[in-house]
């Protein structure tokens, strides 16, 4: 199997038919490899801007490149056919899925299709780095030079923010994973429409406690003293991402308030709850019902 471990970079710009910003990719780099990781292949192209007519002022610092370059660049079609022709039959690599959702967005500018034409296979490198290092998180995800950093990969940060560069070191990093964690099973099968329902999915908090998604069990709090059901004594409140009210505990006057929130993600509701103590409550405060 024959892997290629892509790197974009991008510019945000202003999408006049749709009256929104985009991430238009202004460079295509990659290293392709073989199934001992043996680089077998490299690609690099600059990428002419279509949409956007200046570039960022952070996208010139980090990566060093000029509109000047750019312009010098072919159109980002060229770039896509001459990149399926590199990458045929290999499985798509790339750290995180910010270039994925960057080639969507691109191919619905220019195609009016988002799905990729040269990926079939792909596999997330940062997914698959943290999960073997044991450091997976959704919410605190690991950057590429962190990720090298804790691996104890040298890298010059100089270098870094050009495609190929942070390709190569997207590399090295598997490289000091590979030989105790195999690259098999974190490969997906991108030809199927639920890989871009999926991969496109944006997690949301529900913010209405009727929505028919939510389990009402999960309204129900219970006493950390002696365990029994506590019963509701406020109205809901909802609370930026969350919904607060006060409980109290009828077997031992515990008093706390009961906190929750629900996630949406592609595959469940993600529900969080928290107790905060709270002090004695006051005599003939009522009940309220659920």
């Amino acid at each position: 199997m024959n892997y290629v471990i892509l790197d974009l970079e991008w510019n945000a710009a202003f999408y006049k038919k749709e009256q929104r910003y985009i991430n238009e990719i202004i460079e295509f780099g990659a290293v392709k490899v073989d199934g001992e990781l043996n680089i077998t292949g490299t690609f690099s192209t600059l990428i002419k801007p279509q949409i956007g007519k200046r570039l960022c002022s952070r996208v010139k610092e980090l990566t060093g490149l000029s509109l000047d370059e750019l312009k010098e660049g072919v159109p980002f079609a060229e770039a896509v056919e001459k990149f399926t022709k590199f990458a045929e039959n290999c499985v798509i690599m790339t750290w995180s899925t910010s270039d994925i959702h960057a080639l969507i967005e691109n191919f619905h500018c220019f195609f009016g299709d988002r799905h990729i034409t040269f990926l079939h296979s792909y596999c997330n490198i940062q997914e698959y780095c943290e999960k073997s290092m044991g450091l997976y998180d959704k919410s605190a995800q690991m950057g590429l030079s962190a990720c090298a950093e804790k691996l104890g990969v040298e890298f010059c940060e100089d270098n870094q923010h050009r495609a190929v560069a942070d390709a190569v070191l997207s590399l090295k990093c598997i490289n000091e994973l590979a030989a105790q964690n195999p690259i098999a099973p974190y490969i997906q099968d991108a030809d199927r429409e639920s890989f871009y329902d999926r991969i496109t999915f944006k997690a949301h908090y529900i913010s209405d406690l009727s929505d028919p998604q939510i389990d009402k069990a999960q309204l129900r709090f219970f006493c950390e003293n002696c365990g029994r059901r506590a019963a509701r004594v406020t109205k809901w409140k909802r609370r930026n991402k969350s919904f607060t009210a006060d409980f109290e505990c009828r077997g031992c006057g515990s008093r706390f308030a009961g906190r929750v929130s629900f996630k949406k993600t592609f595959d469940e509701i993600k529900v969080k709850k928290n107790i905060i103590p709270k002090e004695q409550p006051k005599p003939g405060e009522g009940v309220a019902n659920f």
